[in-house]
Parts: C-alpha cells; structure tokens; sequence
C-alpha cells in the first residue's frame, strides 16, 4: 500500500473525477491554504455549519439522533463556543477509486489554535461531501473560515483491490450531500 503523490491525485481528479472541485494549485496566501499539496490535499470547510448547543437539554445518542441538539448556520465565518463542537461538509464532493482508502488529517494553523478536525476514512468506493467534526478544546471562542482550508487527505492505494467497497455494501452515509447526522440501519 503506497502513499500516492501530487501527480496521481491530479490524474484521477482531472481524469476520474475524484475531487470536484479540484484545484491544482495550492492556494495559501491571505487564507488557509488548500489545494493540491505534494502528498496530499487540503480540503475546504463549507458555509453550512451545524453547531451543538444545550438550549434544549438533549443528550446526544448516536443511535437516536435529536435534531435540537445542533443549531444550522450558513456563514463565512463560523464562531464555535468555547469548548464546544461543530458538524460541517467539505466543499470537494470526492469519488474514491475501488482501491484506494483516504485518511484525514487537520491542519496545522487550526490544531495550533486548539481546534481539532476529525474525519473518518473514506473508504473504497465511497461518494459524496465529507462530514467534518470540528471540536473548540480552548475556553474561548473560535472562528472557523469558510472556503478555506480545514484538513488535509493522504490517499493509499491498496496492492489488491477489497472484495466489497463502500458502495458494494449500500454504506449508510453514501452519496451524502451537504452535513449528514448520524445514521444506524435498520435492522
């Protein structure tokens, strides 16, 4: 399994429509950055953000999600309460290869200001935005900028192809568009 380079993730983007939109060129100047890197692609956080709140004292289940438990906005720029958590999408809709498994990391500017970004992988087969869990670990208030860099995705490619993608096994969160609660199936 091989980390894939600039080069690759240009080709299976221009090519096979794995990002869309892609850009070519890593944008950094006044914002923070995204765009294709040398290993890797830095994602952007959207304009819709779903921000938890306690105004109806609900407890978060993952098995029964309650929709008052999150605030929606549509922003340029998200403020996150002071340790508090945040639910956004990338702007990129991704189309993963049958081979390859994507892994998210944050960025440093963000992880340096105490946010933390966590982003399951995204696995073979998989399509859609990318749900983006973002946390505020500091007591203050936290600005998140959108249509700009959030986190940064590493491709591996497998050196067999999964005998089941994502897609194959009808996953729950496939082809999901804009930010997606959590889901259990139904038994």
């Amino acid at each position: 399994m091989g980390l894939k380079a600039d080069s690759w993730i240009r080709e299976k983007s221009i090519n096979e429509k794995m990002i869309e939109p892609f850009c070519e060129d890593q944008v950094g100047k006044g914002v923070v950055s995204y765009g294709l890197s040398s290993y890797g692609y830095d994602i952007r956080v959207g304009r819709e953000f779903k921000i938890f709140t306690n105004v109806n004292s609900t407890v978060v289940d993952p098995k029964n999600f309650d929709e008052n438990s999150v605030v929606d906005i549509e922003t340029d720029i998200a403020i996150i309460p002071a340790n508090s958590f945040a639910l956004a999408r990338t702007v990129e809709y991704f189309k993963m290869p049958k081979d390859v498994l994507a892994i998210c990391l944050g960025k440093s500017t963000y992880a340096r200001c105490g946010i933390i970004v966590n982003v399951t992988p995204f696995e073979p087969g998989f399509e859609g935005h990318i749900t983006i869990e973002i946390s505020n670990t500091t007591p203050l208030p936290a600005k998140i900028y959108a249509n700009e860099g959030i986190a940064q995705v590493l491709f591996f490619q497998g050196d067999t192809p999964c005998e089941v993608t994502y897609a194959d096994k009808k996953g729950k969160y496939q082809s999901q568009a804009g930010i997606t609660l959590p889901r259990i199936l139904k038994a």
